[in-house]
């Protein structure tokens, strides 16, 4: 897969502030990239870069709230996603990070730290047991940008739509031949839980039932990694002013997975037939039931959550889709982490 710039798992140095933002989706407006805030300046900072001590935002809310109030040049409501959208214009970047370049200086470098070393480690395992290219896969998160500490996480990106369902299928095999590349054992799940799902009421029996058979998080050398898929560019199908997006408030649903094969990528998706409106408060006085076909989400918690025939709940914002002006459907959006939930019901 070729390299583009500012797509997901980039990153995103300003020019002003000293702010990172992490690249969301593939597709942005022509004046600048869709991304949120990581870290930014803090005298009480966790993490040194160039002598300036940084803090890690997590909470979504918490990276709007930050924005707002210190530095709103980075917020902009968009008409074509209905909503108010973090970004950075193009004038305004100082650099873009990519996980591809990010492993290559990794090779060059000396004096790795643990997170860099793991990383690199398992991205050669991964290359050499796996079956990937050197060119499709990549190091995001932290360590890219050099804001990583001790207990930071392996975050791994893998190119291409070929290659990364071909590779997530042979990931079981690689689990089991590796005692240093493995899932969660019970002990972690609960820990992983309370990252995941903490704040929402969802069970941790039910957590389960979805989590314990995804194959691109857990453990390496006992740090925790997670892989990442985007497709190629070839099946992307479209750019960012080819979509139109209108919010119809939120939604409890029942449904039917009906292809899952997306799941791993992100943005995540699934296509569905809706089976039953389980809020009354809900807006089907103004959408057909038959007309919600798919489940989106750009969030990872929800990548490979549910399979092909499977029966789901799932709460969330619901969206009409408008694209190219000739099609038109509703989609599920989960974006809300104590909201928005996805759950197995069968």
């Amino acid at each position: 897969m070729k390299n583009i710039k500012g797509i997901e798992g980039d990153y995103i140095e300003t020019k002003d502030h000293n702010l990172f933002f992490d690249v969301k989706g593939l597709f942005h407006p022509n004046d600048r990239k869709i991304c949120f805030l990581r870290f930014y300046p803090h005298p009480e900072g966790d993490r040194i870069k160039k002598g300036i001590k940084f803090k890690k935002v997590y909470d979504l809310e918490e990276r709007y709230s930050l924005l707002r109030i210190k530095y709103p040049k980075y917020l902009f409501y968009s008409e074509e996603l209905d909503l108010e959208v973090q970004g950075v214009k193009n004038q305004d970047i100082k650099k873009i990070y990519t996980p591809r370049e990010c492993l290559n200086n990794l090779e060059k470098k000396e004096n790795l730290s643990n997170v860099e070393k793991y990383s690199k480690s398992l991205c050669e395992l991964l290359i050499n047991k796996g079956g990937i290219s050197k060119n499709s896969i990549g190091i995001t998160g932290s360590s890219m940008v050099g804001l990583d500490k001790d207990d930071s996480d392996i975050d791994i990106i893998v190119y291409g739509t070929e290659t990364g369902l071909n590779f997530q299928e042979n990931l079981n095999l690689l689990l089991d031949e590796s005692n240093n590349f493995r899932k969660y054992n019970l002990k972690e799940f609960r820990s992983h839980y309370t990252w995941r799902v903490g704040g929402s009421d969802i069970l941790f029996e039910d957590f389960m039932k979805s989590e314990q058979r995804k194959l691109h998080q857990g453990k390496y050398r006992n740090c925790d990694y997670f892989i990442r898929y985007v497709k190629s560019p070839e099946d992307w199908n479209g750019d960012f002013y080819d979509y139109q997006y209108k919010n119809f408030g939120r939604i409890k649903l029942k449904a039917k997975i009906l292809d899952s094969k997306d799941s791993i990528f992100t943005p995540c998706s699934y296509k569905i037939k809706p089976l039953k409106v389980l809020d009354k408060k809900s807006v089907l006085n103004k959408v057909k039931l038959k007309d919600i076909l798919v489940i989106n989400s750009f969030r990872a918690r929800f990548c490979e959550h549910a399979k092909d025939g499977e029966i789901v709940l799932v709460e969330g914002k619901i969206e009409k889709v408008n694209y190219k002006n000739r099609l038109e459907y509703y989609r599920v959006l989960l974006t809300d982490q104590t909201q928005d939930k996805m759950l197995i019901l069968n």
